[in-house]
């Protein structure tokens, strides 16, 4: 796990280390589960993953989105319009092309579902939902962190809910869009989704 102060020298803007740091507070909230620094940490090591592999994007946009994509969470409906409005508002100094990229690919962390030749859209979504093929230890940790941000929800309810947030990702096509991705990581992350839906029914 990255701490908060390794995560600041991976901020892409210089001279935005008010904006680094008021996500970095926000990804520490001691109320939040899953969406933490940790989440933060482990989505840029596999936008870091995809570089290395060859996939191409531009990693200015990608990685300013992965710093915003959870900006806000809450459990609640709407994190993702909200997160892409902080985006909007914070980034306002800088180029118009540059701060829209960053808020649609924020955006489009609600559904995963880039279009095959959204390059940017195809590795943010790879990297976030990368913790689907993590090891079972890695795997269960995130299933307990993700109840402990929902505990305001009943059991029967988060069971349902999580269920078919798990069966509309096993529903397309592939769950990733890299070529890496869907090479290295489609089989556990699908094995994984499956046996964890077993068990919720």
């Amino acid at each position: 796990m990255s701490a908060p102060t390794d995560l600041a020298a991976r901020w892409p803007l210089a001279g935005d280390e008010v904006v680094r740091d008021e996500l970095l507070a926000a990804y520490a909230d001691p109320g939040r589960g899953y969406h933490d620094t940790r989440h933060l940490a482990e989505v840029l090591d596999r936008l870091d993953e995809l570089t290395g592999a060859g996939a191409s994007f531009d990693r200015v946009a990608v990685v300013l989105a992965a710093w915003f994509h959870d900006g806000v969470y809450d459990g609640r409906p709407g994190a993702e319009e909200r997160s892409a409005a902080w985006a909007e508002t914070a980034l306002a100094g800088h180029e118009p092309e540059l701060v829209a990229e960053v808020a649609r690919l924020v955006r489009l962390t609600e559904s995963h579902r880039p279009a095959a030749d959204d390059a940017n859209g195809c590795a943010l979504s790879d990297a976030d939902l990368a913790i689907l093929a993590a090891t079972p230890t890695r795997y269960a940790e995130y299933l307990v962190d993700v109840r402990r941000e929902y505990a305001h929800v009943p059991d029967e309810d988060f069971r349902a809910g999580r269920a078919a947030v798990l069966s509309d990702l096993l529903a397309k096509p592939e769950l990733f869009h890299t070529a890496h991705a869907r090479e290295h990581w489609e089989p556990t992350a699908r094995a994984n989704v499956e046996a964890e839906l077993s068990r919720l029914a």
